[in-house]
């Protein structure tokens, strides 16, 4: 059986690894840890803050747990930079807990992808911050686009995050 292609596929343009990179928020947005499990190599290592994840069930079983854990999750993404077959991100997501407290996270990745397209490397480094709801800033439904943020809604930098 041929290889699981991601499109786009490396070496990326500026408008791939956009591409890319909405690619990546839209599916973390739908908060499905089954589907988003499936950009990543089989053997996909992650540092995220201070775990290390490797492989398709151990990124299932961390998200799952995350989004259980992080209610009424957004996040955006953002490209900082490229290479060929590397992407800098910075993203920041709010979510609130158990006890209804509100958090904005602010983070960056670098991610390396195989030739497939499927990310092989992933490393984040995220900073959580309280704030109030009313200090939120991402306000987009759910439904009807499974979390996908609104073309319209404002970006990081338009929202000077």
């Amino acid at each position: 059986m041929p290889p699981v292609e991601k499109p786009p596929l490396p070496p990326f343009t500026k408008a791939a690894a956009i591409t890319k990179v909405r690619l990546a928020e839209d599916a973390w947005n739908g908060r499905n840890p089954s589907k988003v499990a499936l950009a990543y190599s089989p053997t996909s290592v992650w540092r995220n803050r201070n775990q290390f994840i490797t492989g398709h069930d151990e990124i299932r079983a961390f998200l799952t747990t995350k989004w259980q854990q992080e209610l009424d999750y957004r996040l955006i993404k953002e490209l900082w930079a490229f290479g060929t077959n590397r992407i800098a991100v910075r993203f920041a997501y709010e979510y609130h807990n158990a006890n209804g407290e509100w958090f904005r996270a602010y983070g960056n990745e670098n991610w390396e992808f195989d030739e497939h397209g499927l990310m092989a490397v992933r490393h984040a480094s995220i900073n959580d911050v309280a704030i109030t709801e009313a200090d939120r800033k991402f306000h987009w439904p759910r439904e009807p686009h499974n979390g996908r943020r609104p073309d319209n809604h404002p970006s990081l930098s338009e929202l000077e995050l």
